[in-house]
């Protein structure tokens, strides 16, 4: 299975709407649809979306969604905002995806790092770092709560901008 990663893009700032309502902004999403299409020329696709339900990450899947032309395949998720660590999103993937060979996760920091420490070294204490619109891949033969995965790129959203 591949499992990538992708942060959310530039979001308003916080107090300004609760948390969960907070929108990316315009420049946001300009560098949204830039990120997707540089994800397209990289011939990126994918048999499933998951993304948080907080909006900038939602609109943020929308986005890919719509340039790599796979919007249907976005679901939503309340485990990839949960305070109980990576385990209830792979539980989640073990559970709803698993004949799913190219999986997207649209989320937040800290929770997208540590699930990649996890999954890499076995550890929540890997210094991993995803910018805003960044987007890593790991790949594993199956996903489990320690270290299963490799971890094949890590990119900031510079490097996918054509």
């Amino acid at each position: 299975m591949d499992l990538y990663l992708l942060r959310h893009g530039d979001a308003a700032e916080p107090g300004m709407t609760r948390d969960s309502e907070r929108p990316l902004t315009e420049a946001g999403t300009k560098k949204m649809k830039k990120v997707a299409n540089g994800m397209r020329s990289m011939d990126l696709s994918f048999d499933a979306i998951i993304t948080s339900p907080y909006r900038r990450a939602k609109e943020t899947a929308e986005i890919v969604g719509e340039v790599l032309e796979c919007g249907s395949l976005i679901r939503m998720s309340p485990n990839l905002v949960s305070d109980e660590g990576p385990a209830a999103i792979l539980k989640e993937i073990r559970e709803d995806y698993s004949r799913r060979k190219k999986i997207l996760l649209v989320g937040h920091e800290p929770n997208l790092s540590a699930l990649i420490s996890l999954l890499i070294s076995g550890r929540n204490d890997v210094s991993v770092k995803i910018k805003k619109g960044g987007l890593c891949k790991l790949s594993a033969d199956s996903l489990r709560l320690g270290k299963c995965a490799t971890l094949e790129w890590l990119m900031g959203p510079s490097q996918m901008i054509d």
